[in-house]
């Protein structure tokens, strides 16, 4: 077997244990990591973080996402945070572990669809805007108004004209929200050309994610460079000092999710949170009430 053979061997197996992981981490505690590594779970490879160091990680980071949660309620707070990146780049990972513990009351995702035919004539980031947080909470935008500047551009949905007049509007729509009271915070996953290929073609061969490839995520294989001359542009027109970008190393995935969630924790100064103490009360009982039967024919077959 030729080393470029076990190379692409040993990254697959990276891949399905990550899938696995995913599946793990919204059942996994921490208590619970001495056993599973006992059991063989924590082996290192050469390619990626220990599992054990990860998940440790990953429950504090998200211990810590949630005491920033209680201080965003408090202070009534607005925060924005944008994640942009090429396709596959794994924002949509790094999201779910932000939000994983989080309240989705407080803590919301904004991923848009394409534009609808009225949404084409409007001021362009009016779609946006009507997602902004207000007092209280967080907003999370998987992609955002930085779609003019990647796959509209590329693609041709936008004339150069329009794209012009973004990178001449965005500074100033972000000052303003950021004068708005709003705390703006971006970020730009950036992976390999040789990592996409190797995600695209994972989600090729795995029918739980083939639903990921669309057909403008294969074209951005096919546009590879035009995408890396536009993201160079947008990052270098709007790199602003009141609403900075910061690049995310994300050819590994899990290093990037725990660097992006470490970094975001600490762009929000926070404290605890000063909480009553909760009591459960006594449940009222009252001699007539008699609780009526549910039919058979109602309850789901239990087949399990």
């Amino acid at each position: 077997m030729t080393d470029d053979t076990q190379d692409r061997l040993s990254r697959i197996k990276d891949e399905i244990v990550d899938s696995f992981d995913e599946e793990l981490e919204l059942q996994l505690e921490e208590d619970r990591l001495d056993e599973l590594v006992a059991e063989g779970m924590g082996e290192e490879t050469d390619a990626t973080l220990d599992r054990r160091v990860y998940f440790r990680e990953l429950f504090r980071l998200q211990h810590e996402l949630v005491r920033l949660q209680d201080w965003v309620q408090y202070k009534k707070l607005k925060v924005v945070v944008l994640f942009e990146g090429r396709d596959s780049a794994g924002k949509g990972g790094a999201i779910k572990r932000v939000t994983q513990r989080l309240n989705p009351r407080v803590c919301r995702v904004v991923a848009l669809p394409a534009p609808t035919e009225r949404e084409r004539h409007q001021w362009y980031f009016q779609r946006y805007t009507a997602h902004l947080p207000t007092a209280g909470e967080m907003v999370l935008f998987d992609r955002s108004w930085y779609n003019r500047a990647g796959v509209e551009r590329v693609m041709g949905f936008c004339s150069s004209e329009e794209l012009e007049e973004f990178f001449r509007s965005v500074p100033d729509f972000e000052r303003m929200l950021v004068r708005s009271g709003i705390i703006l915070i971006k970020y730009w996953f950036s992976i390999t050309d040789e990592e996409q290929e190797f995600r695209f073609g994972m989600r090729i061969q795995d029918p739980l994610k083939q639903w990921k490839l669309s057909p403008m995520d294969l074209q951005s294989r096919v546009h590879w460079e035009e995408y890396t001359k536009a993201k160079e542009e947008m990052l270098e027109r709007t790199h602003i000092p009141e609403a900075p970008w910061w690049v995310v190393h994300a050819v590994d995935k899990k290093r990037a999710r725990l660097n992006c969630i470490a970094h975001l924790l600490t762009q929000i100064p926070y404290e605890n949170v000063p909480k009553p103490e909760i009591i459960l009360p006594e449940r009222m009982r009252n001699a007539d009430y008699h609780r009526t039967p549910v039919p058979p024919e109602m309850y789901v077959p239990e087949i399990y």
